[in-house]
């Protein structure tokens, strides 16, 4: 294994390979995404998908050697229709439910459809592109679940899933939060934080001038799950090494991290005195430790 900088916690772990990131939607229309510090230091591979070819096409322009994106949308292996918005970041295999947009300000133009699309999607246990999965952020407006549920045999060996959840669900037959999180409980995951969360006003309220500055009602969220670290039997030492690395770099978690060093440490995938070292590291670069 190979990274282009020198990191002390890669050093101290010393995974077999660089950790594998795979993005569903890779459209950074946002933000930047959590892993972007680690691909700049060159301690991860990106494998994004981004049906949309114009943001495909910004993806290809800007990537490094480390990142690989493939025009494939995710889901059922079927054919769908992608319904193009007009606020690109709308766009899904899911038609936009229009009483519920207009329950938020500008939302009725964001997801109004400019055009209709045929699709073929693939199961993602079935990219043949994809050598592992030790992270997956998805975020495909409503389709997540969907996408999820054909890719079991690559989320029984990940660490760490982001996904978008819909607290109101803006799409037609979108499911809720409570059905993404029972899914992902049954696979071993629980949650850890949110990367993102987004309140808006309910129309047409408008909070000193900004249409989109928020009370208290809660929209969409990015949520982390980590793999259940209550039930340590089931991970082995590569996972609780890529476990760690995410934690710190991606979700700046230094106690899950420093969990995660103690774990592989007892399962001497890495020397016993990898948490002291650990410690030491935040100290020295002045993380908290708590």
């Amino acid at each position: 294994m190979q990274a282009s900088t020198s990191d002390p916690l890669l050093d101290l772990v010393h995974p077999r390979r660089l950790t594998a990131i795979v993005d569903i939607g890779a459209n950074p229309i946002d933000c930047d995404p959590p892993y972007k510090d680690m691909l700049a230091q060159g301690l991860c591979t990106v494998i994004g998908f981004e049906p949309q070819l114009e943001a495909l096409a910004k993806l290809e322009q800007n990537k490094g050697p480390r990142e690989r994106y493939l025009p494939y949308a995710i889901g059922d292996g079927r054919e769908h229709t992608l319904h193009v918005c007009q606020e690109r970041g709308m766009t899904s295999l899911l038609a936009p439910d229009r009483e519920r947009l207009s329950l938020f300000n500008g939302f009725p133009l964001f997801g109004v459809v400019e055009r209709k699309q045929k699709t073929r999607t693939h199961r993602l246990d079935e990219v043949r592109e994809i050598d592992a999965m030790d992270c997956l952020k998805i975020d495909i407006q409503g389709g997540e679940l969907d996408a999820m549920k054909h890719g079991r045999r690559l989320l029984r060996n990940a660490v760490v899933v982001q996904t978008e959840v819909s607290f109101i669900p803006l799409y037609r037959d979108q499911p809720p939060l409570g059905a993404i999180d029972t899914f992902l409980r049954t696979m071993g995951f629980i949650p850890h934080c949110f990367s993102e969360l987004k309140i808006r006003p309910l129309a047409p309220m408008v909070v000193e001038g900004d249409p989109t500055r928020g009370i208290h009602q809660l929209l969409e969220a990015d949520l982390v799950y980590v793999r259940d670290f209550t039930k340590p039997e089931g991970m082995g030492g590569e996972q609780w090494k890529h476990l760690a690395l995410i934690a710190h770099h991606c979700y700046h978690s230094p106690d899950l991290a420093l969990h995660a060093v103690r774990m592989a440490a007892h399962l001497s995938a890495i020397p016993p005195d990898a948490p002291e070292c650990y410690l030491k590291l935040l100290a020295d670069s002045k993380v908290p430790a708590m």
